[in-house]
């Protein structure tokens, strides 16, 4: 058997990307062999299918997605950088030629429910961002910067479905609208700390 001839994480990376810009029914096995630079039989040996490549850009993605989640460690007070979160995925669906938004958003809204992998891949994605988010809101809490009647998992699951709704409402609100609204959106989420 030959050994792989290629970096599995960049292949991983360059899957997301076509995975993320056109949503997993759109995209072809030969989007994939452009997007990725590998033979159709080199996909296929690596990762069996379509599906198999699929469910690795989803795990891909959660490690991207876990290092966005560090930003929530800054020495910054809890509003701040809170604020600073959610203010980046503001920024991101604000940018002139906006991404593709959150594939884990896209994945869910196309697939989940009916593909038990993805939703599994989709489950310990969103639990990880919840996990960073209770952390930081626990310690927030037991520092006082919280108040006591606050409960941090409610608040996680509150500010996780928040960065969620901002991108879906980035991506489907009218330009000279967009601005206003998901400020609008980050403004109310962060009063939820008082």
């Amino acid at each position: 058997m030959r050994p792989k001839e290629f970096d599995e994480d960049a292949v991983a990376d360059a899957a997301m990307r076509v995975f993320w810009r056109r949503g997993y029914a759109a995209t072809s096995i030969q989007d994939l062999v452009d997007g990725t630079g590998l033979s159709r039989s080199s996909l296929y040996n690596a990762f069996d299918s379509k599906h198999g490549l699929y469910l690795l850009a989803l795990k891909r993605y959660g490690e991207v997605g876990a290092a966005n989640a560090a930003r929530l460690m800054a020495p910054e007070p809890l509003r701040e950088r809170l604020r600073a979160l959610l203010m980046q995925v503001v920024e991101d669906e604000l940018r002139e030629q906006a991404g593709p938004g959150c594939l884990a958003a896209n994945a869910a809204l196309e697939a989940a429910g009916r593909d038990a992998a993805v939703d599994a891949a989709l489950a310990e994605h969103f639990r990880q961002l919840e996990a960073a988010l209770l952390q930081t809101l626990t310690e927030a809490r037991d520092a006082g910067e919280l108040p006591a009647a606050r409960e941090p998992q409610a608040l996680a699951r509150f500010l996780m479905c928040t960065i969620q709704g901002l991108r879906v409402l980035g991506k489907g609100t009218a330009r000279q609208d967009k601005e206003a609204r998901l400020k609008d959106v980050v403004e109310v989420a962060l009063s939820c700390l008082a």
